[in-house]
C-alpha cells in the first residue's frame, strides 16, 4: 500500500499517477471500440451496422452491474484504507468478488429466458433481427465473465495497483482486437463474432486479475474463507457494509444503465426517420467516446485518492485535489471539442464510406460535442459524491444525464423540432445535468469542505 502517494505526494503526481493507468486502458478501448465498428461496417451490411448498435447497450449493462461492486466496493475500501482499517477492505474486496460472480450467472439465466422480450424492447425489427439476436445471445452467455472484471479492474486502485489494472485491461483489449477482425471476416461469424470476441477477451482478463489478487495483492483478496465459516455461511460481512458498498455500487450502475437506456432512447426516437439515422448515430457516438472516456479515466482514475483523503478526513488536500481536477477536465474539455469538431467527416468516413450516412453523423457528432464541458463537469461531480460516500448525490446526477434530463429533452425536442430536436435533446441534457451537479455540491459537498463550516467540525466531532 503505498501511503506516501496518498498522503504526501504533490496532487498532480498523485492525481495523474493513479490516473493516466485508467485513461490509457481507456485509450486502448476506446481503439477497440472504434476497431469493432471498423469491421462491422466495411462488411458493407448496413442492417448489420444498426443491429449491433441496437443491441450494444446490453453489454454496457454488463458494465454497470459490474461496477456495482466494482466502484462501490472502491468507493467503500479507499476510505477504509484512508482510515488504515486494512483487513476490514480485505474481506470486503472477497465480498465484492463472489457477489459479482452471482449476478453475472443471475443475467445468463434472465438475459436467455427473455431473449424475444428483450430484443424487441431495444428496437430490433425484420431487418436487423438477426444480427441483433446474434450479438446479444453471446454477450448474455459470457455476462459472468464482464461482470466479473469490473470488480478488481476498480478494487486494485485503491491499493495503488493503478498500472497493474491498467494491464489487465488492455491485455483482454489485445486480445478483443485481435480477434476481431478474424471472427468477423474471415470465419464469416458477423455480429456473433463480435462479440464472442469480447467474451474472451474479458476472461482473459479475468485470468490475469485472479493470478495478480492470489500472488501480489496485500490488502485484496478472493480467499472465501474470508467471509465464510466451514459450513459456507456467511458471517464476516455486516449488514450495514453491504449496504455501504449498495448504496455507492448501485449510483454507479445506473449512471452505466443510463447510458444504454439513453442510446436506446435515442435509437427509438430516430428509427421513424431510417435505419440510416441509427447507423449514423451508433457511429457519431462511438466517436463521442474518445472524450467520453478519457473524460471517465481521469475523473474516476482519481477516485481512491479522493476516497482516501476524505476518509482520513485530510479536507485541505481534498480541496486541493478538486480544484486540480475541476480545472484540467474542463481544459481538457474545451481542447476536446475544438480538435473533434474540425475532424468531424473524417472520423466518420474512417468507420463508413456511405455519404448520406456521413453526413448525417457529421451533424450529429458537432450537436453532441457543445456539451462536452458540462460532461466533464458531471463526471467529477459524479465521483466525488460516490468517492465521499454520498449516495444521494450520487444516485441523482446518476439517473439525469442519459436518464431523466434526456427522456425531457427527448420528449420535448422532438415534439417541438422533429428531428433536429431529437438530436439536440442530449445536448440540453448536459446542460441541465451540470447545473444540477453544481447544485448538488455547493449544498452538499462544500459545506465539509470549507474550514470552519458547522457541517465539517459536526462530521469531525462524529468520528
Amino acid at each position: 500500500m503505498d501511503n506516501e502517494l496518498f498522503e504526501k505526494a504533490p496532487i498532480p503526481k498523485a492525481y495523474f499517477s493513479l490516473a493516466m493507468p485508467v485513461v490509457l486502458s481507456m485509450l486502448v478501448t476506446l481503439v477497440y471500440n472504434m476497431i469493432d465498428t471498423f469491421f462491422i461496417a466495411h462488411t458493407g451490411d448496413t442492417n448489420m451496422v444498426a443491429g449491433v448498435s441496437l443491441t450494444a447497450p446490453v453489454f454496457t449493462v454488463m458494465i454497470a452491474l459490474g461496477d456495482i461492486f466494482g466502484l462501490g466496493g472502491a468507493s467503500v475500501i479507499s476510505r477504509l484504507f484512508g482510515q488504515h482499517k486494512y483487513a476490514d477492505g480485505k474481506r470486503l474486496s472477497v465480498f465484492c468478488f463472489y457477489a459479482a460472480i452471482v449476478t453475472g450467472l443471475l443475467i445468463v439465466a434472465f438475459g436467455l429466458l427473455f431473449r424475444p422480450q428483450m430484443l424487441t424492447l431495444l428496437g430490433a425489427d425484420g431487418n436487423t433481427w438477426r444480427h441483433a439476436s446474434d450479438f446479444y445471445t453471446l454477450i448474455i452467455i459470457g455476462s459472468p465473465f464482464i461482470i466479473v472484471s469490473m470488480t478488481p479492474t476498480n478494487l486494485l486502485r485503491t491499493e495503488g495497483h493503478a498500472v497493474q489494472s491498467m494491464i489487465g485491461s488492455i491485455a483482454g483489449t489485445a486480445v478483443n482486437i485481435v480477434l476481431n477482425p478474424l471472427f468477423i471476416h474471415v470465419f464469416g461469424w458477423g455480429a456473433a463474432g463480435s462479440a464472442g470476441a469480447t467474451v474472451i477477451a474479458n476472461i482473459c482478463t479475468d485470468v490475469y486479475y485472479i493470478w495478480f489478487l492470489v500472488s501480489c495483492s496485500q490488502n485484496l483478496s478472493i480467499n472465501p474463507k474470508l467471509i465464510l465459516s466451514r459450513i459456507g455461511r456467511a458471517i464476516n460481512i455486516a449488514g450495514h457494509e453491504i449496504r455501504e458498498i449498495l448504496a455507492i455500487g448501485i449510483p454507479a450502475a445506473i449512471t452505466n444503465l443510463t447510458q444504454s437506456v439513453g442510446i436506446v432512447m435515442v435509437n427509438l426516437f430516430l428509427l421513424p426517420y431510417g435505419t440510416d439515422t441509427v447507423a449514423a448515430m451508433g457511429i457519431a457516438l462511438k466517436i463521442i467516446m474518445i472524450a467520453v472516456l478519457i473524460f471517465a479515466g481521469f475523473a474516476f482514475g482519481a477516485q481512491p485518492l479522493i476516497g482516501y483523503n476524505y476518509g482520513a478526513r485530510n479536507m485541505p488536500r481534498l480541496r486541493a485535489i478538486m480544484r486540480f481536477s475541476y480545472a484540467f477536465l474542463c481544459l481538457f474539455a474545451l481542447g476536446m471539442t475544438v480538435v473533434l469538431s474540425l475532424a468531424d467527416r473524417m472520423l466518420m468516413r474512417f468507420f463508413i464510406a456511405d455519404e448520406t450516412i456521413v453526413t448525417l453523423g457529421a451533424g450529429m457528432l458537432r450537436v453532441q460535442l457543445l456539451s462536452l464541458v458540462c460532461v466533464a463537469v458531471v463526471m467529477v461531480a459524479t465521483c466525488t459524491f460516490q468517492s465521499a460516500g454520498k449516495a444521494l448525490g450520487a444516485f441523482v446526477l446518476s439517473v439525469s444525464r442519459q436518464g431523466v434530463m434526456l427522456a425531457v429533452t427527448l420528449f420535448v425536442g422532438s415534439r417541438l423540432f422533429g428531428y433536429t430536436g431529437v438530436i439536440a435533446a442530449q445536448t440540453m441534457a448536459d446542460l441541465l445535468t451540470a447545473v444540477l451537479a453544481i447544485i448538488l455540491f455547493v449544498v452538499t459537498l462544500l459545506p465539509e469542505l470549507t474550514p470552519g463550516s458547522p457541517a465539517r467540525n459536526g462530521a469531525q466531532r462524529s468520528r
